[in-house]
């Protein structure tokens, strides 16, 4: 039996019709689930909203695809916050840091508004969606795309070496993977107008003592012993590699991966040095350095020749043990060599 040409133009037109409104009716659940999500993100701390399990059911797997927005994750664990290895708490506050930049920064562009969300997932409330994005490692972030249909396979992860410039390399993924703009990143001053106009009044206030002790030669910088242990300090700071401790931050003393009860001062390999190690070495160096001092600037006053004798005796043999374990500790860290040898015309 044919199908007439009216019968063939009646069911394109309702054909038509159901899918205007299958569009129209995705178009508002998604037009729903953003002001859903902006009313979330107003009410919380610089934009950042709090998921769990079923907002992730209600905003990523429960949502037909494509989605008008985008959502970067961050995955976090407070049990871990106590680990400084991992930086989760800085990586948290430089996550907020963009969160914040990028509202503030796209506050006045429609394009932007509603296509991207900063949102985060702590283990123990959200474990079922920790198991749904396949994470078993921390840091982590994620980016989730309109088009992302399996959480696991079809989102971003950031890599971890990209961590390295905190907030801006977060931006920079952002903006590579979505084209959204996100803009300066807007850090917070040091100090708020009233802290610095108080310590403005503090000293004013003090410029007329400190003169006047200063006029008289009163001050702390023109007594001797603190010039001393100031230079002591510094010495130690020096040798320690304590600046190299604080750029990378590095920890005092690490876990043992075999025996979590022990603790690990010094580590076996030169990528990586321990703060107890760095102020081990300095304490030996800062003795061999003091013994120095004392044997140029003390024993020659010294007028018995014995003392001197005994004195440079013993200097020269704790300033002998103090550099051998430093060699030994380099040794065994590197795995190099470092020893002495005759001249081959000696042998």
């Amino acid at each position: 039996m044919a199908i007439s040409p009216k019968m063939n133009h009646l069911i394109l037109y309702f054909a038509a019709i159901m899918t205007l409104l299958v569009s129209l009716s995705t178009s508002d659940s998604n037009s729903d689930l953003v002001s859903e999500l902006l009313n979330l993100q107003s009410q919380s701390e610089a934009g950042v909203i709090h998921l769990n399990d079923q907002l992730v059911s209600r905003f990523l797997t429960s949502t037909k695809t494509p989605r008008s927005y985008s959502i970067l994750i961050f995955f976090d664990a407070h049990q871990l916050h106590n680990k400084p290895e991992l930086h989760l708490q800085e990586l948290r506050n430089e996550f907020s840091l963009v969160a914040s930049s990028f509202i503030a920064n796209n506050v006045d562009n429609p394009s932007s508004r509603g296509k991207l969300f900063f949102c985060y997932l702590e283990f123990k409330e959200s474990q079922s969606s920790f198991a749904l994005f396949a994470v078993n490692s921390l840091p982590h972030i994620r980016l989730v795309g309109p088009d992302a249909k399996s959480l696991k396979d079809d989102s971003v992860q950031m890599e971890q070496g990209d961590f390295a410039r905190m907030a801006e390399s977060m931006a920079d993924f952002v903006q590579s993977r979505t084209k959204l703009t996100v803009g300066p990143i807007q850090r917070p001053p040091l100090l708020s107008k009233k802290q610095i106009g108080l310590i403005v009044v503090v000293i004013l206030i003090w410029i007329p003592f400190m003169a006047k002790k200063i006029f008289a030669g009163e001050t702390l910088l023109h007594d001797r012993k603190i010039w001393l242990l100031g230079s002591v300090f510094v010495y130690f700071f020096s040798v320690s590699g304590a600046m190299h401790n604080i750029i990378r931050k590095m920890p005092m003393f690490l876990a043992d991966r075999n025996d979590p009860n022990k603790l690990v001062f010094f580590y076996q390999g030169s990528g990586m040095q321990l703060g107890a190690e760095g102020f081990a070495v300095g304490f030996l160096y800062t003795i061999v350095g003091l013994l120095l001092a004392l044997m140029t600037h003390g024993l020659v006053r010294v007028k018995s020749v014995s003392i001197q004798r005994w004195v440079m005796i013993v200097s020269l043999l704790i300033s002998f043990w103090a550099v051998n374990k430093v060699i030994y500790l380099d040794n065994w860290k590197t795995g190099y060599g470092v020893h002495g040898f005759w001249p081959s015309s000696w042998n």
